[in-house]
């Protein structure tokens, strides 16, 4: 996609983390095309050579951070330092998703999806926001589900976990709006990794709920994503902003 010089951003580097979903190659391509160079992070092997692979460039590489791995997320700090001067940019796609009857839901399980999109992020957050403020400049952007802020049958962990990870943004926003940090959201809906057609889409009773009449893809979020990584991001802040097709419009 073409990018607005206001937008371009050369010379930084972001630390993308991805916990779930197939999304993570889209997004590391837009921020790749606008000029970062990426670290990626991810909880398996193949969640990070999926994205690295989908990227042009030498100046990208990868890490894997497995479940319950805090003690690694140092090591994946100085292994990030060998390689990059600056962490610029924080991306964290915490959307491992999880669904069960709130009944049966086990405290294993609960741990795990909380690991997953809450305490790495969460984690990560601290590493990167320390050296943010010693440069006086950061962005970051948290990728949360509509569920942040809404309630669904079968959804009490993972919607818990999205609650939270946009609690974090607000309450960071405010925390580091003076050492010139900018923290915000993206609130996505009813997503495909792959455009489907739309008479197939229809025909699930919830994307004829949604008012646009289509799932999104991830395409309908990287412009936004790029935006908010950017310098010219700089008077947002603490907000979460929908791409849903007008799904969180509905009471």
């Amino acid at each position: 996609m073409p990018i607005l010089s206001g937008l371009n951003l050369k010379n930084k580097t972001a630390i993308l983390y991805v916990s779930g979903g197939d999304h993570g190659p889209k997004l590391g391509q837009a921020l790749s095309e606008a000029g970062a160079s990426l670290f990626v992070v991810g909880r398996n092997q193949p969640m990070v050579e999926n994205v690295l692979n989908s990227l042009d460039g030498e100046d990208h590489s990868g890490y894997v951070l497995p479940d319950s791995a805090y003690g690694k997320i140092e090591k994946a700090m100085d292994i990030f330092e060998k390689k990059y001067q600056n962490v610029d940019i924080l991306v964290n796609d915490a959307r491992s998703f999880f669904a069960r009857p709130f009944t049966s839901i086990t405290s294993d399980e609960l741990a795990q999806i909380h690991d997953r999109n809450v305490r790495i992020p969460f984690l990560l957050s601290q590493q990167a926001v320390a050296r943010m403020v010693a440069a006086k400049y950061g962005r970051i952007v948290n990728i949360v589900s509509v569920l942040a802020e809404r309630g669904m049958i079968n959804g009490s962990a993972f919607s818990t976990t999205q609650a939270a990870l946009l609690s974090l943004t607000r309450s960071l926003a405010v925390e580091l709006g003076v050492n010139n940090i900018r923290v915000n959201a993206i609130g996505t809906g009813w997503f495909n990794a792959e455009d489907v057609p739309l008479d197939v889409q229809q025909e699930e009773l919830l994307v004829r709920y949604t008012p646009l009449r289509r799932k999104g893809v991830p395409e309908d979020i990287t412009p936004l994503l790029v935006y908010l990584c950017s310098e010219v991001c700089d008077y947002a802040t603490g907000q979460p902003i929908y791409i849903d097709g007008g799904l969180n419009a509905h009471p």
